[in-house]
């Protein structure tokens, strides 16, 4: 767990998850009588395989387990503790990617216009939403931006994503209004009322830095303001970032650099259209589409 945290720079929800899988597997090869780490062999990861899918998981769950029992064979590789992997060579069982849900602009819209940007609180809020929308950046990365991230000068925000890898991501007009009224006014006096001084945007009312369920339960309220039906959480801002970005004719791999991700696949989830734009761009490409 230590690896994962210091060395990979790993969430704190990957870390949870690598836990309670390799906790399954000991607990499995407990049951079996097996209490050597070196001694499992290939039968014994197709027995463990076959109780997994006894159990209904997803295919989903099961190759997370997988992955998570194939890094921490890695791990005890390179300390010496084992010599071989046995999950090296498991295959991981083909899963269907879901379409990620996202806003629409009509929707998105509302959530804009609930914040009093006349409060301190209503300030940062709308900082926030701005932030989110504009960079599509993970909750996590967002909860870590400091003064120092932001440079103004060009309009950029320098990020530290998974792994420690760092990339920077331009940002507009509104966010940058939203950026400068609140660092200007709100978070100064939300500042006073802290003990410590903090670099961090992104305070609560106390003055001291949000986490991530702060800002999760920040967007609940003004989702519930907003009177909108859909549930909306930091993650689904960044898909509808994305999912706007490539409507409007932006191309995968600037997206995939936006993003931050590694490999391009995990940017190709994005590739939906929404009907509206689908018909647009049949209406303005089809030589019989129009009189």
């Amino acid at each position: 767990m230590e690896y994962l945290q210091i060395e990979k720079n790993a969430s704190p929800y990957t870390i949870k998850y690598y836990r309670e899988d390799i906790e399954t597997f000991f607990l499995f090869l407990q049951q079996e009588g097996i209490h050597d780490l070196s001694n499992i062999d290939q039968r014994i990861v197709r027995v463990y395989l076959t109780s997994l899918y006894n159990q209904q998981l997803s295919r989903r769950s099961v190759s997370r387990k997988i992955s998570s029992l194939r890094s921490f064979y890695r791990f005890m590789e390179r300390d010496s503790i084992v010599t071989t992997n046995p999950f090296i060579n498991v295959s991981l069982p083909k899963t269907t990617k879901p379409i990620p849900g996202f806003l629409y602009k009509e929707e998105i819209e509302k959530l804009f216009d609930v914040s009093d940007e006349t409060d301190p609180l209503g300030q940062r809020d709308q900082a926030l939403l701005e932030t989110l929308y504009a960079t599509g950046i993970r909750v996590s990365e967002c909860q870590q931006l400091t003064l120092i991230n932001i440079d103004f000068s060009i309009g950029t925000i320098l990020v530290s994503g998974k792994g420690r890898k760092e990339r920077y991501i331009p940002f507009g007009s509104f966010a940058e209004k939203a950026l400068q009224t609140y660092i200007q006014d709100g978070r100064q006096k939300l500042l006073n009322k802290a003990k410590a001084n903090s670099d961090y945007i992104f305070l609560n009312s106390r003055g001291n830095p949000l986490t991530d369920r702060g800002i999760r339960l920040i967007l609940k309220k003004m989702v519930e303001k907003a009177a909108l039906t859909v549930h909306v959480h930091p993650h689904k801002l960044r898909h509808t970032f994305a999912t706007h970005m490539l409507n409007e004719g932006a191309d995968l791999r600037t997206v995939q650099e936006l993003l931050g991700h590694e490999n391009l696949s995990s940017t190709q989830v994005y590739t939906h259209v929404t009907k509206d734009h689908l018909r647009n761009i049949y209406l303005n490409s089809h030589p019989r589409a129009r009189e």
